[in-house]
């Protein structure tokens, strides 16, 4: 018995607790020539498919936009030429008119246009597309790509790092430029919400501690002319008394 107690004891200890298993998810893989899709929800039963497809080159292709209005029981198809392939897609209302805004981001790898942002606005099931501004001169200085697009308060904001040049061998500079990008008209608005620096001799201005002029050396000048003006009349008294005691 005690031999049995032994061995039933020692094979309790060697009992290990189940392994749990874990079931990784995996994102479905879309069936050829489709390379991308996200599904957004705008408001109830307002739904958009947005895919990219095409076979070939990956750089370029075309995208697309299936609107289903489950209620209204109403389908459309936006599609475009698509230039690179997509980041990402952001849905908002930035005119707040209660017509919600599909924005889709690409990117492609080249030394001209970084990244493009492909817009539409859509109202009682119809696409109106909106052209999304290029960055002017002053705000495509220093511009080198890797721009972080995302939403705030219903804006689409817009952040990407500065470089010292444009060309290859630019260099961060450290200083990034922040745009906020509105809609007014079926126009983009564009607001730049930083102050940055396009160099780094700018960078090193802007971190040079302030030094207080000195005040012009006025106050020294008006104390030497009011000395002499005053020996001046002090001669001019002692002249007067000496005359005045001679013809006494």
């Amino acid at each position: 018995m005690l031999m049995g107690s032994i061995l039933i004891a020692g094979c309790s200890s060697d009992k290990k607790p189940p392994v749990t298993q874990v079931t990784e998810i995996k994102k479905p893989v879309l069936a050829a020539p489709f390379r991308y899709h996200k599904l957004i929800e705008s408001s109830p039963g307002q739904y958009y498919d947005i895919l990219s497809w095409g076979r070939g080159s990956v750089d370029t292709g075309s995208f697309l936009i299936l609107h289903s209005d489950s209620s209204g029981k109403k389908y459309i198809t936006t599609t475009g030429d698509l230039n690179g392939t997509i980041v990402d897609v952001y849905n908002t209302d930035m005119d707040v008119d209660s017509n919600p805004e599909i924005l889709i981001q690409s990117k492609k790898k080249d030394t001209v246009n970084y990244t493009t942002i492909y817009a539409y606005e859509f109202n009682f099931n119809k696409a109106n597309k909106i052209d999304f501004p290029k960055l002017t001169t002053s705000q495509r200085k220093g511009y080198r790509g890797e721009d972080n697009f995302y939403i705030a308060e219903g804006k689409l904001i817009r952040e990407f790092p500065i470089y010292d040049g444009n060309n290859v061998t630019a260099k961060p500079s450290g200083a990034k430029r922040k745009l906020e990008y509105g809609l007014s008209g079926n126009s983009f608005t564009v607001k730049q919400l930083s102050k940055d620096s396009t160099s780094k001799a700018d960078i090193k201005i802007a971190a040079a501690p302030v030094v207080k002029k000195e005040e012009p050396k006025k106050k020294q000048t008006e104390t030497k002319k009011s000395k002499k003006h005053h020996e001046k009349v002090k001669h001019k008294t002692a002249a007067k008394k000496r005359k005045h005691h001679h013809r006494g």
